[in-house]
This record gives C-alpha cells, structure tokens and sequence, in this order.
C-alpha cells in the first residue's frame, strides 16, 4: 500500500475509527446498492404557470393517483380515490372545504388515517429508514415511523395502531397530523426533480416557481433561453434587460415585475405616456392570455405604449452589443437604419422592401437612428438599478448559479435545455467564442465557464464585461445552444404584416435530432453510451394535434416542452409532457390544461394525465446502476481498504 492511500486512509479512520465502525458502514452502503432506484421527475418550460407547476408537482405527473390506484383497486370506490388524491395534493385546503360540507367525523378520520399510513408505508420502500427518518416532520416523526415500519394486519399490533389514532384523534390532532403525512408522501414519492430549463417568462408566476424549488428537497436546472436572459438582465446586461421588460409588456405580466421583485416601472410609464401620448401603439397591444380581467382598456392602452417604448430601447441597445461584437455576426439585426421615413416602408438585408405596419418613431433620429434619447438613458438606468437591488431576485438567481448548469449527465439521461448545435453533415458544429473554437461537450463546457464568470467575475474587468455581453448572445445568437435559429425575427414580428419575414430556420439539430445515430453520436460526446441511455430536451413544444411525437430517435430523444404556458395551447392542443425514471424504466406523461387550484380542491379536478410510452430498461435499475451508487461503490472500496489496514496494524483502532 503507497503512502499516499495511506494518508488517505488515515484521515478516513477519523469518522470510522475502529474496524466494527467502517464494517459497519460497508453492510450499510451494500444494502443501499441493492434497493431501487429512486423516482426522477422531469419538467421543461414552465413559463410562470405557477399554479399548473404545483400541481404537476404535487401530483408527481400523475404518480400519486396511479400508486392509489395500485394499492386500494377495487377495495374503494372511484369519487374516494379522487377525494383521497385531492386530500394529498392540498391536505389543508381539502379539510377546510370537507369541514365547510360537515363531512368529518370520526369514522371518516380513522379511514383516512389508515389509508394515508398504508400509502406513506408503500412510496417510502424503496427507501432506507434513515433516509425515511429524514424526510419526516419533526413534530411527528416518531409516531409515523411507528406506523411505517410495523405491520398493522399483525393482531398483536392492531389494538397498538388504533390506540394511536385514537389519540391523535382525542387530542384534536388528526387534521394537523393529515397534514404532515399528505406532505410526507408528496416528499418520499419523488427522490430528484429536474427542470429542464425555462422557468421565466409568458406566465404569472415564475417568482413562487423559484420560492417552491428552493424548498425542494433535491433538484437541478438545466438552463434555458428565457432564464439565461434573466440571469443576464440580473448580472447587469441591459439588452437582456430590456428583453425581460418588453416580453413582459408583450404578455400583460407586469405583476412578476412590479410585485413579484419590486421592480419599478413607473419610469418607463410616464416616459412612455408622454413620448406616445398621441400613439395608437395598435401593434403593441399585449396578449393577454387569461390576464383580460386584471387590465381595463386605460391600463392596456399603457401597456401598448410601455411596450412599444421598450422595443424601440431594446433595438438601440443590441446594436450596441452587435456593433461592439462583430465576432456574433449578426449585423443583420440592425434594422433601424433600413426604415425609410418617408414612405414607412423597410428594405431588410434580403433586398426586398416591405411597409411598415407601424411609422410613429418620435425617438429615432433617421440620422442617427441608434443614438439613445437622454429620457431613454434615464429609464434604462433606472430600471437597471431595479434588477441589481432586487433582493428576491438576487436569491433566485444565486439559486440558478448553485443548483444549475449548461447541461447534466444523470442517471443514463442527459440533460440540455434546446440543442447541440450541428452541422449539415451531421457533425459537431464548431462555434467560434472569445477567438477560439469549440463544439459539442467542450463548447457547454467553455458557456458554463463564461456564464458563471458574468456573475462572479471582477465587475467591470473586460474578462468579465466579456461574458456579460454573451449571455445575450446566448439568449438569441445562432450559433447558441440555447437558441440554434438563423435569427430571432422580433423586429420583423413586430413590424412587417408578410409573416414569411417572421421565419427562424432553425439550425441541423432540429432536422437530426429524429435520427438515432445522431443521438447516440452526442449521447457519447458526453460521456454516455449503451441501451439504457436518452437525451431529454424542453425548449419546441410538441403539437399534439398536428401529429407531433415527443419521442424520436427510436426512444434516444424525449421532448418534454411542459406546454405549461398558455399562450402555446392553442397550438399545441394539451399541455404538454413530463417526464417520470423510476426503477422500471421511463415513463412520458401527456397532460391536459390545467384549469385552476380552485377547481382541482372543489370538484377532485386533477390535471388528466396519459401515459403515452413506457420504456422498460434492460433490467431493473438497482441504487447501484445509478450515478450516486458509483460513488457509494467507490466508498465501499475504501471502507474495505480501512478495514484491511486495521486487520495487518498499518492503523491503529482508536478506543472509544
């Protein structure tokens, strides 16, 4: 043995200071190795929906319901199933309108109670006690493990269980203690959440999407275009900044703004009122998606104005970066300097001339079209100092930093948000970034670095204004992973009727990615090759209706776009994918719109959930299939070491 293992050993023998002690530990880890895999949940594109990601949470895409279905078949009748999944799902909310109804009494408590517990016992098998013990509610943790792990059909210990929920009943308990176990199961039937990429933007919510997953017992995320422009506005980058705003206005979400991080955008509306006082702002009027109750004509004519306000800031601040970066090659965005005035029409880099659907530009001088007004100046600034000072904000996006990444190997999936770019020969494409070129692997790696640096980087070096600059690029470069289209057409959109302007070709991977070759050739980029291994994206929701399949590459590729956002479920026709790895194989779910938490406590109205494929693995995925059971292999490996070095004297036993 070299000296250098026994250095390490020596510092091991520290928490396992005598033999009994490491052999201990190594029967323990063995045992752990053997038991299934824990349940993985996946979700991508959750856009703001709040409610719906809870829910789908909550629900574990359908696991709960499918679990009690399994355990109590035909034993209880249907409407019980469904109060009893609801009950899980909103255990106060669900108390409070069974007690509105003088639904409960005690037989009820007793039958639920014992429900709940044979549940409780089934979601937390695949678990060691320990790992059960810590999931547990303080308060109650040793009474639930009581009831956990001792077998109530035993006649010796019936009169032992139900003198415990008599108990809990007599000391006006039983609700509190619903409710701590209907959290348990929630906590003991998903081990990791991962959410691939795409918290921000569309919907109402995105800031009690963060709250909830900081609370998370274990998850990851996979960052996406929309979250790589907060992250940039948040760093200090006022293009992404002005993206975030616009897109905003563009869908009436001025609460995640206003109330949801304090951002004050009462700058941008008296600007706004008094540069287009006299605008129609008619291309600019938002969609308001389910937002139509909150906002009287007045307040959506303001809307129209902030938001034909900050479009215009945003173009003058891109053609910053594009002219400070011509690296980025996207000299074609320009396009302020292409408007002829005096006809209302634009000439794009194609050649070809269009009118204008809207001429009104009181702040663009056709001189100088890119010159910021001072007003303009004033508002970004302000705004800026917004972003920096939010508290929240700053919290969620420390969490982005410390739980997030470019991508993910985990557990024979790996994990991006949108593509890796190709090309059209099927190779890895190589993207030029700060002067040297990368691909595939190595250029997720080298956006990680430059990201991570934006945010921790000496403020101001040009090292780190570098990066800053490349998170925008990140959000709609075409050579981005996060991005991958030839162009984001948000001018075109806004302004040009002739929707063939509004075309983003996207780039090779999306015409590959269906070609199970190409999928195994990136698969192996990364590090993951054999039967078992698949790629999970989010980012292009699947039109259902249109014939659209979330599975490609023959099973290598799954497409989980959660759909959670309404503005794409007209499209789309449902509510997208999830996806659920457990220790029998993966299992993609098809969900129906959500319609409101409301519905789903009153009238049991789960979110309808389909399983669309089950993919069975080559055989059942033990702990020590998984990435954690190699590094438990590994110590188990040097446990053994230990205890040899303490069975031939190169360590001493310590005495307790």
């Amino acid at each position: 043995m070299q000296n250098k293992d026994l250095k390490f050993l020596h510092q091991l023998a520290k928490s396992f200071p005598t033999a009994a002690e490491a052999a201990t530990e190594i029967i323990n880890l063995e045992a752990i190795l053997s038991l299934p895999k824990g349940t993985e949940h996946f979700l991508a594109d959750v856009h703001g929906e709040y409610e719906a990601f809870n829910h789908v949470l909550k629900n574990a895409s359908g696991s709960i319901a499918r679990k009690v279905e399994n355990l109590f078949g035909g034993q209880i009748r249907q409407e019980e199933k469904r109060e009893l999944c609801t009950l899980i799902y909103y255990p106060q909310e669900k108390l409070a309108e069974l007690h509105e109804k003088g639904a409960l009494n005690d037989d009820w408590y007793m039958v639920t109670l014992n429900q709940l517990v044979k549940l409780c016992r089934k979601v937390g098998e695949k678990y060691t006690r320990s790992k059960v013990r810590k999931a547990l509610p303080p308060k109650y943790s040793y009474i639930i493990q009581e009831l956990l792990h001792e077998d109530g059909a035993n006649p010796q210990k019936s009169a032992y269980f139900s003198s415990i929920f008599s108990t809990i009943l007599q000391i006006g308990k039983a609700e509190d203690f619903i409710i701590a176990i209907c959290n348990t199961i929630q906590r003991l039937v998903v081990d990791h959440l991962h959410i691939v990429g795409d918290i921000y933007d569309r919907g109402p919510g995105p800031q009690h999407i963060m709250d909830t997953l900081m609370n998370y017992h274990q998850f990851d995320i996979q960052w996406g275009n929309h979250d790589m422009l907060w992250m940039g506005a948040a760093a200090g980058n006022a293009a992404s900044m002005a993206n975030t705003v616009r897109i905003a206005l563009r869908y009436a979400n001025l609460d995640t703004m206003e109330n949801g991080y304090g951002i004050n955008i009462l700058p941008l509306a008296r600007f706004a009122m008094e540069t287009y006082a006299n605008d129609p702002c008619a291309v600019f009027q938002p969609k308001l998606s389910g937002a139509d109750e909150l906002y009287d004509e007045k307040s959506v004519y303001l809307i129209s104005q902030m938001h034909k306000a900050m479009s215009v800031i945003q173009f003058k601040l891109e053609h910053e970066l594009i002219v400070r970066h011509p690296e980025y090659k996207m000299a074609d965005r320009d396009l302020l300097h292409r408007i002829d005035f005096k006809s209302g029409s634009i000439t794009l880099p194609s050649g070809e001339t269009y009118p204008m659907l809207d001429t009104h530009f009181p702040t663009i001088d056709p001189k100088d079209p890119y010159r910021m007004t001072e007003e303009e100046s004033i508002v970004v600034n302000k705004l800026m100092r917004s972003f920096r000072e939010s508290e929240r904000l700053n919290r969620h996006m420390e969490c982005f930093y410390r739980k997030g990444s470019m991508y993910l190997p985990y557990n024979m999936t790996l994990l991006y948000h949108a593509s890796v770019p190709l090309n059209e020969d099927k190779t890895l494409k190589e993207v030029t970034v700060e002067g040297k070129t990368y691909k595939g692997k190595a250029l997720y790696d080298k956006i990680d670095e430059l990201v991570r640096r934006a945010h921790n980087g000496q403020v101001g070096s040009p090292e780190q204004l570098e990066a800053l600059d490349y998170m925008w690029y990140l959000w709609c470069g075409p050579d981005s992973p996060l991005f991958d289209k030839s162009a984001m057409t948000t001018f075109e959109r806004y302004f040009i009727e002739d929707k063939t302007t509004h075309h983003e070709q996207k780039g090779w991977y999306f015409v590959y990615r269906q070609e199970q070759e190409v999928c195994e050739m990136i698969l192996k980029e990364f590090g993951l090759e054999g039967p078992d291994t698949h790629i999970v994206n989010g980012h292009v929701p699947v039109k259902a209706k249109k014939g659209e399949k979330p599975l490609l590459a023959g099973g290598k590729l799954m497409l989980i776009d959660g759909g959670f956002s309404r503005a794409y479920q007209s499209s789309t026709g449902i509510a997208g994918y999830t996806l659920i790895f457990n220790s029998q194989g993966l299992q993609l779910v098809q969900h129906e719109p959500f319609t409101s938490k409301r519905e789903a406590v009153e009238n049991m109205r789960d979110i309808k959930s389909v399983s669309v494929v089950r993919e069975h693995t080559s055989h059942r995925i033990l702990v020590r299939d998984t990435d954690k059971g190699k590094e438990l292999i590994e110590q188990v490996k040097d446990l053994k070491d230990l205890l040899e070095a303490y069975r031939y004297g190169l360590i001493q036993e310590k005495d307790n």
